[in-house]
């Protein structure tokens, strides 16, 4: 059951990084790709019916990280304590912005919501892209499973280390690149005009440095977490996982089509964190100091009973939030209105 439900919360998290990822990366081109008011409210039309319902997998993935493995969230919502108060208060500060813009009909109120807007999106990416590069380095775990992180100490990623080193910074330039080349696809397949040629030609050279990016973060993951090399040779058929990430980077290049384009750079990013999953398995939280104390699926999971019974609740509650998303990308599929 434990391997079961390590799947469901990588997957989830997965499905939310591809769902919000595009509403983020929307809102991280935002004042990239539109000169206009009237192309920065397309942006925001393209993403309005979507981006609240897209949160509801960060909960959902939050919750069931929380009822799978309780001693993985114990650790890490204490040990991670301030970029997650971070990653809450920009999340609010892009709803707020979005809700709030057009209620003023200003020179000075537009254009400051814009901004943050912006600059929240962008601040998530990168949050979200160290948190990542922190569960791969690993943590300073103690025999009870606790650690604390400073935001920095020397930029290395090994001895004492801190939320930032050069390593997390890599990977969270890495997201950013991603989710501004997934928002840049998302933004051409909604718009027309020059507002998707723009999108188009931001989203081809974004495309190089996601590609170069991915070679260097991937090469340095396997020296910075030697576990990632044991399970790719333990159990190679897990190469499949990277075989799609490459298949949806090469796919976003190679497409013609709006569709399978964004279709592609959600493949990409659904192959690049599942490979870091099956990487890291069993581990939910390596340690950098000594593997003997990392946080795995079994020493942080419940009882066996406890996890068949939310199975049970957990199935019919995320058919029903999938039945709602795939019905609002069908209500409102095709190209926003320009007015």
């Amino acid at each position: 059951m434990e391997a079961i439900w390590f799947c469901l919360v990588a997957v989830m998290l997965a499905g939310y990084v591809v769902l919000d990822g595009y509403d983020i990366g929307a809102g991280i081109v935002h004042l990239l790709v539109a000169r206009s008011d009237l192309e920065r409210r397309q942006i925001l039309k393209s993403i309005g019916p979507f981006w609240d319902g897209n949160e509801v997998w960060l909960i959902a993935g939050g919750g069931t990280l929380y009822f799978a493995f309780p001693g993985l969230y114990a650790s890490s919502f204490s040990g991670f304590y301030l970029p997650l108060m971070i990653v809450l208060w920009l999340l609010m500060l892009r709803g707020i912005s979005i809700e709030v813009r057009n209620h003023i009909d200003s020179p000075v109120w537009k254009p400051f919501w814009d901004v943050i807007f912006a600059g929240a999106s962008a601040l998530l990416a990168i949050d979200f892209g160290a948190a990542l590069g922190n569960i791969v380095r690993g943590a300073p775990l103690d025999a009870a499973g606790d650690f604390f992180l400073p935001l920095w100490t020397d930029f290395r990623p090994s001895g004492e280390v801190g939320i930032l080193d050069w390593y997390t910074v890599l990977v969270a330039v890495t997201a950013l690149c991603a989710l501004l080349l997934h928002g840049a696809l998302w933004v051409r397949l909604k718009t027309e005009g020059p507002l998707q040629t723009r999108s188009r030609d931001l989203a081809g050279k974004a495309w190089w440095a996601v590609g170069a990016l991915t070679v260097i973060v991937t090469i340095l993951s396997f020296r910075v977490q030697p576990h990632l090399w044991q399970s790719f040779i333990e159990r190679p058929w897990g190469y499949v996982f990277p075989a799609l990430a490459m298949a949806g980077f090469v796919g976003i290049s190679l497409s013609g089509s709006e569709v399978r384009a964004f279709l592609f750079s959600a493949l990409y990013l659904l192959g690049m964190l599942t490979s870091v999953a099956f990487g890291l398995f069993p581990y939910v939280l390596p340690s950098n100091t000594d593997p003997n104390l990392s946080l795995t699926i079994y020493n942080t999971a419940p009882g066996e009973y406890g996890l068949r019974i939310g199975l049970a609740w957990w199935i019919p509650g995320m058919a029903l939030a999938s039945a709602y998303s795939i019905f609002t990308h069908r209500k409102f599929a095709g190209k926003v209105q320009s007015s």
